[in-house]
């Protein structure tokens, strides 16, 4: 159940709930929020009317709006961390983990709640709490997706940084720009033509230790 379907679940004002579950109840709430108003615009009393409690009891689990922005931030940055990690590591074979990759950044940017927009269209990105959990995803997802290309080409990790950055680069800004069209290509094909423009490239990498792939 994700953090929106639980606010959903538990919006009935005056329920009492275990501390966690009203933590993730909260967050569903201000997540809502934050994605239709934006951090600036969006205000502690209408998380707490969307979340159906108090602004007491918002304010015992979260000190402020940005406590609240920056504890979202964390577990979607997480997620998409964790999401490309594990479709590195669905496959040996380089050319499904490339559309694995694309394909990860994809349904991050499709999910109904709408999260990628707090961490990849922030309206708040001058804030340096913000801006370092910002780069703290671009470059773990960086550093996940080097791991592969070092170990496979034998490039210096400065080399494979490089290469991994502009793959995790281009897999945001297109499912971001896929998302923001009218979706007339649909997603699957969407992915299957980023991976060929993908693989192109860094298939002209050998692998370690052989002439070619």
């Amino acid at each position: 159940m994700t953090a929106i379907e639980q606010t959903e679940a538990a919006r009935p004002r005056g329920t009492r709930l275990p501390r966690r579950a009203r933590r993730n109840q909260l967050l569903g709430a201000a997540q809502e929020v934050f994605v239709a108003q934006g951090y600036h615009a969006a205000a502690m009393d209408d998380i707490a009317e969307r979340a159906g409690v108090s602004k007491p009891v918002l304010y015992q689990h979260f000190p402020g709006k940005l406590d609240l922005y920056l504890a979202l931030l964390d577990q979607h940055c997480e997620s998409l961390i964790q999401s490309v990690r594990h479709a590195l590591a669905s496959t040996t074979d380089n050319k499904q983990r490339v559309r694995a990759t694309m394909d990860a950044y994809f349904a991050y940017v499709e999910d109904d709640g709408g999260a990628f927009r707090l961490v990849f269209e922030s309206d708040l990105t001058n804030e340096p709490a913000v801006r370092e959990r910002v780069d703290k995803v671009t470059n773990e997802c960086a550093e996940a997706i080097c791991e592969v290309i070092a170990e496979d080409t034998g490039l210096s990790r400065a080399e494979s940084m490089l290469l991994a950055s502009g793959l995790g680069g281009l897999a945001q800004v297109v499912a971001r720009s896929w998302l923001h069209s009218d979706r007339s290509v649909p997603r699957d094909q969407a992915v299957q033509l980023l991976t060929s423009l993908a693989w192109r490239g860094i298939a002209g990498f050998p692998l370690h230790g052989t002439e070619h792939h």
